[in-house]
């Protein structure tokens, strides 16, 4: 029986642990029959050592891709071709960084020129990454970005909290006018996950505990495939009619109250 991707062509952003949600998602995208390249910053060679776990790592090609770089984003269409031909069906934006100084508790002291690398780089890259890719996607097709709930104010996640604001809004924005390539734009608003972005948020901990008191389905921090399983349902054919949405995997946490 052939997989829900049989055939597609995806790119996915974002593999940089084994514990991510964009390696689960690349593993699943290889099991369900797609062809996958993935892009990596700033350090390629640590993807391509977790690439070799996955199912065809003979298949997967490691591009260097810096979403703030511009002369970078010129030249992904062009790398991409020469490795997937003229037709990409589909994009994983799994990006979000924020300096220290706006996270852990200083979001009333955080300088606005780390606010802006907090809203470039994990926001406005959904639109910038994809319209880098736009001229592969003749064919239409499927952005699909992650999120963190960001209709609340979280424990520690600071000024990550209004990039998810942005880029939750940027999704928007792009279904609508990418709507006419017969492109469809998404995110998936996922749980905790240990990842590597985890780690890097001090008092991550503290974030994480409220699953543990409030999800109604048992939450995992360490089961990205949940996540992973969301974006690829996203990318496949089995939601033609969904843009501009948010699905949440989150164990059922952003339906309860205090």
């Amino acid at each position: 029986m052939a997989g829900i991707l049989e055939g597609k062509k995806i790119l996915i952003t974002g593999v940089l642990m084994e514990s991510s949600i964009a390696f689960h998602t690349a593993k699943l995208a290889q099991e369900q029959g797609a062809e996958i390249i993935l892009t990596a910053w700033p350090r390629p060679t640590l993807t391509e050592r977790i690439a070799k776990k996955l199912p065809r790592p003979e298949k997967v090609k490691v591009l260097e891709l810096d979403v703030s770089n511009d002369e970078h984003l010129a030249r992904l269409e062009s790398q991409v071709r020469a490795h997937l031909g003229d037709r990409l069906d589909g994009v994983v934006h799994s990006i979000g960084f924020a300096p220290q100084d706006a996270l852990g508790g200083n979001f009333l002291n955080t300088p606005f020129e780390s606010v802006a690398t907090a809203m470039h780089v994990s926001a406005f890259s959904l639109k910038s990454l994809t319209m880098a890719l736009l001229p592969l996607m003749t064919e239409g097709g499927a952005v699909v970005g992650l999120t963190f709930d960001a209709q609340f104010a979280w424990p520690q996640y600071d000024w990550m909290g209004p990039a998810k604001a942005a880029l939750e809004a940027t999704n928007r924005y792009m279904a609508r006018d990418l709507g006419k390539h017969n492109i469809r734009c998404n995110l998936i608003s996922a749980g905790p996950i240990g990842s590597m972005a985890a780690k890097s948020i001090p008092g991550f901990a503290e974030l994480a505990s409220v699953w543990d008191s409030r999800s109604p389905l048992e939450w995992k921090l360490e089961d990205p495939e949940p996540a992973g399983k969301g974006v690829v349902a996203l990318l496949s054919d089995w939601f033609p009619k969904t843009t501009g949405e948010i699905v949440h995997v989150d164990g059922g946490l952003h339906a309860i109250g205090a």
